[in-house]
């Protein structure tokens, strides 16, 4: 059976999340996505477990999945926030995927022991990676802990601020026990492929959605061939046995793409940023290291290498954000609503519209220069200005956006050329 996943969310209880984030507009969003499988997010909160302990029933005796009333599949998940000191700072965020409610009451009473749990859908603990891995399997080795969004300078394993090059360094003797990893917004697949350690880590996308708009649920997903319970998705996760595809955005859309500093407006591609060591050349400042420096310092591989055993991959923008590029428009507003409902209906799913449906239907229900863009979406030939530092990147639709761009860009050099000499 193939479930299309997104297995790290947040709830209503999570910092700076929508109350709407809640199981029924969770349900709801999903399917207008056309994803099939979620997690639940926060697992720990009290109140978000009562709540999950209230709407879910398990799909059939220790299947380890659970529906809503209507039959929306869901597994239990949260991220934990480990930050903890050693010779430098470490700050890592691992998804964690539980089989049984009986194992979710166990993880949170053991967490329990070591802080609070009731302040935030994703607590925060001074564990450390090893201890945390090791205290997860021994509440149940069906238990699965991957490292969220894995290059994100802000508690990515391997991010710039989050203490470690390695996975080894990072989850040492425990090691064995993680089997996947995230690529987070600002990477993909062939990134990762850089790194010779990944070789035997699986690669999986989710959307880690924070967001006041939920329909940016599954903006990166999972595809899984298994048979409907949390053991063949365990095995799937540790094997990449049944794991057929990951659908990722385009990396550059991603807010920690490249590297730069918001305040000054200052972004930069890695060679230009380590002229400059990494000082913003306005204010001095330190940058916040993107995820494609932070690679080009830890890859063992040339750009481009692709292992053998490599997983298919889709790279995709969103098709709120290539309405709202395309018209001008606010994601949010009216106007794109309205395009938005044109393609999506209760028959149609966003990903029919971004991978399947045919290109001169597409134009029937929109404009054959929309449609041309869903085409050059679906082959990953969309130019994007990269994000940096919290700014998200941009599309760049047209070719006159793209000419407008590389003016910026020759410009905004100049002057950091100019202000570089004195840093």
């Amino acid at each position: 059976m193939n479930f299309v996943a997104d297995l790290h969310i947040h709830s209503k209880y999570s910092r700076a999340c929508s109350k709407d984030l809640d199981i029924a507009h969770m349900e709801k969003w999903a399917r207008i996505k056309g994803l099939n499988l979620l997690g639940t997010g926060d697992f720990t909160h009290p109140k978000w477990i009562q709540e999950l302990k209230s709407n879910l029933t398990e799909t059939e005796k220790d299947s380890g999945l659970f529906q809503t009333a209507s039959g929306f599949k869901f597994v239990l998940q949260t991220e934990i926030s480990l930050i903890y000191t050693q010779e430098r700072g470490r700050k890592v965020h691992n998804v964690v995927i539980a089989p049984s409610f009986q194992a979710v009451d166990e993880i949170t009473q053991a967490l329990l022991k070591r802080g609070r749990i009731d302040y935030d859908g994703r607590p925060i603990f001074k564990i450390s990676c090893p201890e945390f891995v090791e205290m997860m399997k021994s509440i149940d080795n069906r238990i699965q802990v991957i490292p969220a969004h894995a290059w994100t300078p802000w508690f990515g394993v391997f991010g710039a601020n989050g203490g470690f090059d390695s996975l080894k360094e990072c989850f040492q003797d425990q090691m064995k026990n993680v089997h996947a990893i995230e690529t987070g917004i600002s990477s993909d697949p062939p990134m990762n492929w850089r790194i010779k350690e990944l070789d035997n880590i699986n690669i999986v996308s989710f959307s880690d959605i924070h967001s006041f708009w939920p329909w940016r649920l599954g903006r990166e997903a999972t595809v899984f061939d298994i048979e409907p319970t949390f053991d063949s998705l365990a095995k799937a996760l540790e094997t990449g046995k049944g794991l057929t595809q990951t659908i990722e955005v385009n990396p550059n859309l991603g807010k920690y793409h490249l590297t730069g500093h918001r305040v000054c407006n200052v972004c930069l591609f890695p060679d230009e940023a380590k002229k400059l060591n990494n000082v913003c050349p306005e204010c001095g400042k330190p940058l916040t290291v993107g995820v494609d420096q932070r690679i080009e310092e830890l890859a063992n591989r040339p750009l481009g290498y692709k292992p053998e055993n490599a997983k298919p991959f889709s790279s995709l923008i969103p098709l709120s954000e290539l309405l709202a590029q395309f018209h001008s428009k606010a994601v949010a507003s009216k106007k794109i609503w309205e395009e938005y409902n044109k393609l999506v209906t209760e028959k149609t799913t966003e990903f029919d519209i971004l991978l399947n449906m045919p290109i001169t239907k597409i134009a029937e229900k929109t404009s054959q220069e929309f449609a041309d863009i869903l085409a050059k979406n679906r082959a990953g030939n969309i130019e994007v200005k990269g994000g940096y530092d919290g700014v998200y990147g941009v599309p760049l639709l047209t070719e006159q956006d793209i000419a407008e761009n590389k003016k910026q860009e020759v410009t905004i050099k100049k002057q950091q050329k100019g202000l570089g000499e004195f840093f």
